[in-house]
């Protein structure tokens, strides 16, 4: 357990919100949930009441959470697993918007303004969910000035996420693109290096905004920078080399 955070004129921060125990929330899971900016800064106590008529549930692969045009009712946080959330286009295609992985919040957005998801959520694989009701949330981030500005931080990384990754596809190559993910999965910055990729071919593609044939010529590329693949691993012998590749304005 963590040892307690020092607030204020000395006043001690809880280590585990009594909600913690009931949701079978781990210390690890807790502490994820305060590095998020949704819970940033929470008292153990503000979390207990923010938390109370949540809920911690199971998911199997290819589950949907939500439809597209679904009321808004929930919202969620990832503590395991990945989560896709797609558009149907008037074709009947879908169109993946993001993917969501461990201490990421979604459907903040819906709940608060839309009024109905705009996107489909579906668990692409098994996974754990903080499930947090609307009505109780709202209802808390209109007594909690501390909970308001959270929430207000998490849309804005979200946006600024978002913009990022749109700078990504029109500014970097498909392989670039691939390059910033792998080392973005990379513990370290020097050195050789054994990742396991976190989704299937087909998801990583989509999320890079490539086609996964494409995804399969772009790791066909990366062989010349020392970077070999076997199943789900990816072997990288030197991380700074394709830190160059994926970082040239560094250089």
């Amino acid at each position: 357990m963590a040892a307690p955070i020092m607030r204020g004129a000395g006043g001690p921060e809880d280590a585990l919100p009594a909600v913690a125990g009931r949701l079978g929330l781990s210390a690890e899971d807790v502490e994820c949930l305060r590095a998020m900016p949704l819970f940033s800064g929470l008292t153990a106590q503000q979390l207990d009441a923010l938390l109370a008529d949540a809920a911690v549930r199971s998911y199997s692969r290819h589950s949907v959470l939500f439809v597209q045009g679904d009321v808004a009712d929930r919202l969620f946080v990832v503590l395991d697993g990945w989560v896709r959330v797609m558009r149907t286009t008037r074709e009947g295609g879908e169109i993946t918007i993001h993917i969501f992985g461990r201490g990421e919040s979604l459907a903040e957005a819906a709940i608060l303004q839309l009024g109905r998801y705009p996107v489909t959520g579906e668990a692409v694989e098994a996974s754990r969910l903080l499930v947090i009701p609307a009505a109780g949330f709202l209802a808390r981030l209109r007594q909690d000035s501390d909970l308001c500005f959270n929430i207000m931080a998490a849309l804005a990384r979200r946006l600024h996420g978002f913009i990022q990754q749109l700078e990504q596809l029109s500014a970097r190559s498909s392989t670039e693109r691939l390059a910033l993910m792998l080392v973005g999965l990379c513990p370290r910055r020097h050195g050789s290096c054994i990742v396991e990729l976190p989704l299937d071919k087909t998801l990583i593609a989509a999320r890079l905004g490539m086609q996964p044939e494409t995804l399969s010529r772009c790791l066909a590329r990366l062989r010349k920078v020392g970077v070999r693949t076997k199943g789900h691993r990816v072997i990288i012998e030197d991380v700074t080399r394709l830190r160059a590749l994926a970082h040239p304005e560094e250089e």
